[in-house]
């Protein structure tokens, strides 16, 4: 698979590297995503590495833009190295400075899993769980429901009977198609329905949850609390999952933690998992951390999960370190 990511490094003037990166999704995106990063920057050399303050003045120099979109994604990956500053100038792993512990979470296999046949989907999801993982996810949305059907069949025929499946529809579906699928689905076993409407349609997301007795996730395109408690207002969900680069970095993160507590909500992550593993202990509803290795070819030390658990490494800041060679070979030319 093809990962674009964007690295960023702010260095302070006591000689300290606060890393994060930023998952573009289409390589067209990173120069832009990198030329608004600069932009940033250039407003904020010589100000001091505090995430919310650094928010405030960035989000004020482009607030004629908007706080979403590309301007978001920037601000979240200078907040999310901010963090990382202040963890190692406290001498602390981020885990620890945000109140959590070097802690083991859960974590589900999210590397493969995509449209296939039943009979390649049941072959991937047993690979899959090569490592000691005890859960895995599978996207859905074929042509037919009676396609997604035989899929989530095959997988769930192949895997032990103690293995966790999640489904993710990745908000395909219209409304009525999505409850008569989720309905159809319901006694499959599946752990979760992720995203089964558009990504803002809780009305929709309400009634397929209203349908069946398998729980509905949401969150991964929450930009706002404001989003993610409209959701939850509205029953569209029974679990969220915000994405760290989407919901406003660490910062984000953690208020949307504040809110999934609020709602006695389970609260997963969503891609990022190296980040994740520090920011689920500090999660009170902490769930499942969800796990892709696409950052691992250019990181140093990548996150190891051993046993289906991710456990934060013990060592300051947010464990982010470049493996330099890596960089030169997979830079963009």
């Amino acid at each position: 698979m093809n990962a674009p990511l964007v690295l960023i490094d702010i260095l302070t003037e006591q000689g300290v590297v606060g890393r994060s990166y930023l998952f573009s999704y289409l390589d067209e995106v990173s120069p832009l995503l990198q030329r608004a990063i600069r932009a940033m920057a250039a407003t904020l050399a010589g100000t001091s590495a505090e995430p919310l303050e650094l928010r405030r003045r960035a989000g004020k120099q482009f607030n004629l833009l908007g706080a979403g979109g590309i301007i978001g994604l920037c601000l979240s990956g200078l907040d999310i190295a901010c963090w990382d500053i202040l963890a190692k100038a406290a001498n602390l792993p981020l885990a620890r400075l945000l109140g959590g512990s070097i802690d083991p979470t859960p974590a589900y296999n999210s590397n493969g899993l995509g449209m296939a046949s039943p009979e390649e989907a049941a072959e991937e999801a047993l690979e899959l769980l090569d490592g000691g993982f005890q859960a895995v996810k599978v996207r859905l949305g074929h042509g037919s429901a009676e396609r997604d059907l035989a899929v989530v069949r095959a997988i769930k025929k192949a895997i032990p009977e103690n293995t966790l499946l999640m489904s993710d529809f990745n908000h395909c579906l219209r409304r009525a198609e999505a409850v008569r699928r989720a309905r159809l689905l319901d006694d499959e076993g599946l752990y979760w329905i992720e995203e089964p409407t558009a990504y803002d349609d809780y009305p929709g997301s309400a009634e397929v949850a209203r349908s069946v007795t398998t729980p509905v996730q949401l969150g991964e395109n929450f930009t706002s609390l404001r989003e993610m408690k409209a959701a939850i207002d509205q029953q569209a969900c029974d679990f969220v999952m915000p994405d760290l680069e989407r919901i406003g970095g660490v910062s984000g993160w953690m208020h949307a933690a504040g809110l999934a507590e609020a709602a006695a909500m389970p609260m997963s992550s969503h891609l990022f998992p190296e980040l994740s593993s520090h920011l689920l202990p500090a999660t009170p509803t902490r769930h499942w951390l969800e796990y892709v290795d696409w950052a691992a070819p250019i990181l140093a030390e990548p996150l190891i999960v051993k046993d289906g658990l991710a456990t934060p490494p013990d060592r300051i800041g947010n464990g982010l370190c470049w493996d330099e060679h890596a960089l030169k070979h997979y830079a963009a030319p």
